[in-house]
């Protein structure tokens, strides 16, 4: 008999390993996406109806001086983690740790986007205040943040070189996509163009199977809540950037080998020491291709106040640590 026809009754469906392809494949991680961004959808939708705690809490005042939510950050991480912990194709190890660093820094960043008050800036502006012994909100949560890019680099296994670098990938993540939310859908972006390059890059073997899945459930997330932050309705505070960060360091920490993985750290270790004297808004606004993606989708700037007129100037835009242009009353 002819080996190589197949003989009726024998599905395609049947060979060995296909299904596992399909289960990991892109096709999989497709889907995911579009469950996660569904759930995105519906959990924005649920805590709007009823915001935990009232409206007023999660309620910020953007540069038009206009009122938009915060609710936008939970909704995300929710989807994500949701879809994290459902979606096919990944290892145990990677799924705990995508739960521990998303919850963790969601946690760490709604802590400080409700009970802080924006009086003290990046890392120069809490060390400084925990120097003269005062302990900020924005202290507490780059503690949090840095146990919990530790833990969940302990989950994803190694040695403690692996650890060390894993752990800064998280929390280096967490924080550096947070530093970018100063402008409606600019952290959005950021994360959505870099989760693409990781999976894009993670090519073959393990690591784009690790890199897919883990990416998938975020990026499905964020793609979903975007018109609501290009609209200036919503925005993601550091609850959402610091959540979505961190998801993102765990995926290239599961997928990019070691020097990929030590190449991306010493670049977020540099952006971050950076933004402590260079503004990335003015570095964007004086690069034209930088600007046109900034703006891409968003509303126009307002206009300059006309001289003579009582109309007061707009407040100032999104600040880097509480993701808004002033704290709750």
């Amino acid at each position: 008999m002819n080996a190589g026809v197949r003989q009726p009754g024998r599905s395609r469906a049947r060979q060995p390993g296909q299904s596992w392809r399909f289960r990991s494949g892109p096709a999989a991680a497709l889907a995911t996406g579009a469950a996660a961004a569904c759930a995105a959808r519906a959990a924005y939708a649920a805590l709007s109806r009823r915001p935990p705690g009232g409206g007023t809490i999660w309620t910020r005042t953007n540069h038009r001086g206009e009122a938009v939510t915060l609710l936008e950050g939970p909704a995300l991480t929710v989807a994500s983690l949701a879809g994290s912990a459902i979606g096919p194709g990944l290892a145990p190890r990677t799924r705990a740790a995508l739960a521990v660093a998303g919850a963790g820094s969601a946690a760490f960043g709604g802590y400080d986007d409700l009970a802080g008050s924006g009086n003290r800036r990046g890392f120069r502006g809490h060390l400084g205040a925990l120097a003269q012994g005062e302990i900020t909100t924005g202290a507490v949560k780059l503690g949090g943040i840095g146990a919990t890019g530790l833990v969940s680099a302990m989950l994803l296994g190694g040695g403690p070189a692996e650890i060390a670098v894993n752990a800064g990938l998280v929390a280096g993540g967490a924080n550096l996509l947070n530093l970018f939310d100063l402008r409606p859908g600019r952290a959005l972006k950021v994360a959505l163009a870099s989760g693409t390059l990781l999976a894009a890059g993670a090519r073959g073997g393990p690591s784009r199977a690790s890199a897919l899945p883990a990416v998938s459930a975020p990026l499905g997330a964020a793609a979903a809540l975007l018109p609501e932050d290009l609209g200036e309705r919503a925005m993601l505070g550091d609850a959402g950037a610091n959540a979505l960060g961190a998801l993102l360091g765990v995926a290239a920490a599961a997928s990019l080998p070691r020097p990929a993985r030590l190449a991306l750290l010493a670049a977020i270790t540099g952006l971050t020491a950076a933004s402590e004297v260079v503004s990335f808004t003015a570095v964007i606004e004086r690069t034209p291709a930088l600007r046109w993606l900034d703006m891409l989708g968003r509303r126009p700037a307002p206009a300059a106040p006309v001289p003579g007129r009582d109309d007061p100037p707009p407040a100032e835009p999104r600040e880097a640590g509480a993701s808004a242009a002033a704290a709750s009353p």
